[in-house]
This record gives structure tokens, C-alpha cells and sequence, in this order.
């Protein structure tokens, strides 16, 4: 027992002694210099245009539909295929088997013309459509609610029916031409052939691509017919449009029933190039929108705001100096700032 505890008070002291001797060592070992502090990033404060940028998910096609409704008396002998389009003078169908050609304008004919004492709009759009495809009509008056149908304008009238196969009369009766706005492409065809002309036989859209926003009600006042805006497409690729139309119904796009739910306003956005969508008949495409464009301010990035204790925003300089600043708009990862001996130029510290 006596041997035991002298070995383990030997042990302990070589403990002790050892640890000593490394206290001893640590204590003339050379404390190392701190390491010098990382260079700070900075930026000059910039005087740019801000602008606020909001996307809109619209469906690329060819508008809205609409029906076109026949006139007069008959039977359908011929009708379009979707997909077919007309142009001014060509045809859309055909009743007892004769042509019904398409006049572009506002007003339909509602009334036989055949005499100068037929005098208005109607009047107007068939000496529109005469002029366009060649034939010289003679003197007209110079607004539309006082054009008459004139001895010459008749005479234009009957050589335009021979030249297109129709019965030489000299006269234009309900039914037998079709006024639409424009150009225009069959959607959807509802009659058939054997079906009485009046009534409802197809919807058609413009020929045109368009791509159909819907914007919340809330919204739409930021938008403007005429406005540039950039219609993204399902690759990617962006092209240039504008702003051709803003509904002025709100309507419910859940069940559709005008002012219910979550009501929402159609804008319609034009391509500037229609061969950049030609390759596309439908898609689902993003158009993104300037709301909001702030010109020649200062700004900084967004890193270089620092949140102050009391509240607010400053931005630092490379001494350390703190400058209260106002922040605006948020665009690009730049922040609009405004302050006392902020100006363009100033170096500030930011983290990117």
C-alpha cells in the first residue's frame, strides 16, 4: 500500500510539472497581430430614370370573337371553313348559290339603294368600298350622313356586279353584301348549308394577332391605349408591342357575369412585328408593363441602405460617417435616395 501512493504522487507531480512548463511556454510564445481588416466595398451614388415594371399574364391569339349575323332572304348554299379569312370584296358564304361579298365600314345595309334620294351612312360605306377596289363613283358629298346613292354611283355599282358575277342590277338590297370592320378570320361557323341566311352564322377575329390581358379592375388605370410595352414569349424571347385597346366592362372571370367576384377589364396589347409571333396561332405569354417612371434621380443599390436604430435609412461613407437619406422607388436593384450632401458621385459603402 505505502509503494502504491509514492507512485501516485510521483505521477501527480509530473502532472503538475508538465502543465507548468506549458503555461511557462504559452506565456513566451509571441501574440500574433490581428488580421487587418477586409477592404470595403463601395459605390457612387447615380443619377439614373427609375421605372416600375409590372408583369400581366395575357394569352396570345387572334382577339375576341364576334358573330356575324346574315340579312335578307335565302338559303346558305356555301360556308367558310375556321381558319379562312376575307378581304375587302372577296367572300364569306353564299345564298342560293350567289357570292355575298364583304364591305369593310361601321353601318349596315338596311335598306334597298337605288335612287339619289337614298342619303346616309349606309350610302357612304358602299361608295367607301367602291372607291378602295378601283371604280370611280363621280362627285360625293363630303361627310357620310350626306353621301347619295348617285346615278353615278350606281353605274360603279353595276359594273362592280359584273366584274364580280353578280346579277347586273345597278342596286344594293338588304343582305347582299356583308359590312364588317376590317380583315377578318373565321373562328367558328354555327350554320349550315340548307339554313335560312338570316340569322346567326359564324364568329370571326381579326386577322391580326393580339394578345388578351385581363387586369383587375383596381388596376387597369395604369394602363394606357398607346403605351409601349413588351410582350415576353413562352421561350422567352421578347417583342416589342403596344397598348391598342382597354376594355370599359368589367367582368367576373370566374363565372362571367359582369361586376361579381373578382372583376376584371380585357386589354388588348399589339405586336409591333407580327412575323415575331407568326410561328405561334395560341400561347400563354407574360406582357410587362412600365406603371410608374421616376427621371433623373439619385440612386444607390439597394445593399447600400443601412437601417438606423431610430428608424429610417442612411447610407455610410468609407470613414464611417452615417447620412440620413429618404428612399422612393424600387426598381433594378436601385433605390431612389434623397438627403443632405447626397449628390451624384459620393461614395458609399454597400455590401454588393
Amino acid at each position: 500500500m505505502a509503494r502504491t501512493t509514492i507512485v501516485v504522487a510521483l505521477v501527480v507531480t509530473a502532472v503538475i510539472g508538465t502543465g507548468a512548463a506549458l503555461l511557462v511556454a504559452r506565456a513566451q510564445t509571441p501574440t500574433a497581430a490581428p488580421p487587418s481588416s477586409a477592404p470595403l466595398n463601395t459605390t457612387a451614388v447615380v443619377k439614373v430614370d427609375l421605372s416600375d415594371t409590372q408583369s400581366f399574364a395575357g394569352t396570345l391569339g387572334f382577339g375576341g370573337a364576334q358573330p356575324v349575323k346574315g340579312a335578307g332572304t335565302g338559303l346558305l348554299t356555301k360556308l367558310p371553313k375556321p381558319g379562312d379569312t376575307t378581304e375587302r370584296g372577296t367572300s364569306l358564304y353564299w345564298v342560293n348559290d350567289r357570292p355575298v361579298p364583304v364591305f369593310f365600314g361601321d353601318t349596315p345595309l338596311f335598306r334597298k339603294l337605288e335612287k339619289p334620294e337614298n342619303v346616309g351612312r349606309d350610302v357612304a360605306v358602299v361608295a367607301d368600298n367602291l372607291v378602295e377596289l378601283g371604280y370611280a363613283i363621280g362627285t360625293r358629298a363630303s361627310t357620310p350622313e350626306k353621301t347619295a346613292y348617285t346615278e353615278a354611283l350606281g353605274a360603279a355599282v353595276k359594273l362592280w356586279q359584273r366584274d364580280t358575277g353578280l346579277e347586273q342590277t345597278g342596286t344594293l338590297d338588304v343582305g347582299q353584301v356583308l359590312v364588317l370592320p376590317g380583315p377578318a378570320r373565321v373562328n367558328s361557323v354555327k350554320a349550315q348549308p340548307g339554313d335560312e341566311v338570316a340569322g346567326e352564322l359564324m364568329s370571326v377575329t381579326s386577322t391580326a394577332k393580339v394578345v388578351t390581358v385581363p387586369v383587375a379592375a383596381t388596376e387597369v388605370s395604369k394602363l394606357k391605349v398607346g403605351a409601349a410595352v413588351t410582350v415576353v414569349r413562352p421561350d422567352a424571347k421578347e417583342v416589342p408591342g403596344t397598348i391598342t385597346a382597354v376594355s370599359t366592362t368589367a367582368v367576373d372571370q370566374q363565372n362571367g357575369q359582369s361586376q361579381q367576384g373578382t372583376p376584371k377589364v380585357d386589354v388588348t396589347v399589339t405586336p409591333a412585328d407580327a412575323a415575331a409571333v407568326a410561328d405561334l396561332d395560341a400561347a400563354s405569354v407574360q406582357v410587362k408593363v412600365t406603371t410608374e417612371t421616376h427621371a433623373g434621380v439619385l440612386a444607390v443599390p439597394v445593399g447600400a441602405l443601412v437601417a438606423l436604430r431610430e428608424g429610417g435609412y442612411a447610407l455610410q461613407l468609407p470613414g464611417g460617417e452615417l447620412k440620413a437619406v429618404q428612399t422612393g422607388m424600387f426598381a433594378k436593384e436601385l433605390v431612389e435616395v434623397k438627403g443632405a450632401g447626397v449628390e451624384a458621385g459620393l461614395k458609399v459603402v454597400t455590401t454588393s
